[in-house]
Order: C-alpha cells, then structure tokens, then sequence
C-alpha cells in the first residue's frame, strides 16, 4: 500500500472525525463511555495493522520517521497548559499530561531530524524514545480516565472540538504507531 493511500485513509478518518466532533453528540457521553471509545478505536487500529495485509506491509516497511513524525501533534499539551490556565482543565490532567507530550514531542522533532532509526545506536535512541513516549500517553489516558470519573465534568473539553479529536483520532494512532515501533525496533536484531 503505498504512502498516499495510507495518508488519504487517515484523512477520511480525519474527516469523520470532524464531523462527529461538530454534530456535538459527544458532548452527552458519561464515563466510562468515552474511555471505551477510546479503547475500541485503539484496539481496531491495531488489528487492521495486523490482519489487513497491505496495511501490515506498509506498516512494516515504512521509514520509522513518519510514525515518530505523527506525534508532533503531541505539542498540544500547550493547549492542555493554556486550557488549564483557564480552569477548563484540571491541573492532574492538563500540567503533568501537557509536559509530559510537550517533552515527547520534542524528543521525536530531534531524533526526527538528526538520526536515522536504521542504524544500530539510532534503534536503540528510537526505542527508549518510543518506551518514554508509551508511558507518557498511557499515563495521560490513565489520567484522563480517573479526573472524568472522580470529578465529573472535569474532563469535558475532551469531548468537544477540538479536543475531542484526541478521543477519536490522534490517541489510537499514537498508541498504534508505539505499537508498531516497539514491533519493528524489537525484531531488529542490532537491538533485540
């Protein structure tokens, strides 16, 4: 499956993303209806990588650089800073999750853009990056998890535009793309 497709799919997901997000029908869900969500997209991301050949060929040979590159969208924790600043998110979430994705952010724009995941020293900067990155979102989702459920309405800048792309878009493929480093990093064997 060539990049273009892969791209044209994310954008259509993008598209439906967007618009669910504009019919405002997240808005009435309760936890932990959005945390399942959440979960199932992941999950179905992850088997269509797995079970959908040309999709787990692409996944498979593609230059590392455009998953690390997808999260770059992690700089929104400046949003979450800037949201929190607001009292529109709570500092458990917002401050801890927004350094957290800034800092990750960062590291993946640097080893995006001064080393090579091919070679032996690059595999081994790119799997302690993707480790860092898992425990980050995980801990974040985590996070997002417990405020919404112990603090009710705490959390419900996530589920309108624009945030609520995170729910239905940005976290599954940033979980599948750790997913798919962590695959593709592990069965080198400079590194496993």
């Amino acid at each position: 499956m060539p990049t273009r497709h892969v791209i044209l799919l994310l954008a259509l997901w993008l598209a439906a993303s967007l618009a669910l997000g504009a019919s405002g029908v997240l808005t009435g869900l309760k936890p932990p209806l959005p945390q399942a969500i959440l979960v199932a997209i992941t999950i179905l991301v992850i088997l269509a990588g797995i079970f959908i050949r040309p999709l787990r060929q692409w996944a498979m040979s593609v230059d590392l650089r455009l998953p690390v590159a997808f999260h770059l969208t992690r700089f929104v924790g400046f949003y979450f800073l800037y949201l929190y600043s607001r009292d529109e998110l709570p500092y458990a979430f917002a401050v801890p999750g927004g350094i957290g994705d800034i800092i990750v952010a960062a590291l993946a724009l640097l080893l995006i853009m001064t080393t090579s995941p091919n070679t032996p020293r690059g595999r081994w900067l790119y799997l302690g990056w993707n480790i860092l990155g898992l425990i980050d979102i995980l801990g974040v989702v985590a996070t997002a998890a417990t405020q919404a459920l112990t603090v009710p309405g705490s959390m419900d800048a996530l589920l309108r535009l624009p945030l609520c792309l995170l729910l239905l878009f940005v976290v599954p493929i940033i979980i599948a793309t750790h997913v798919l480093l962590m695959v593709r990093l592990l069965r080198t064997s400079s590194v496993g």
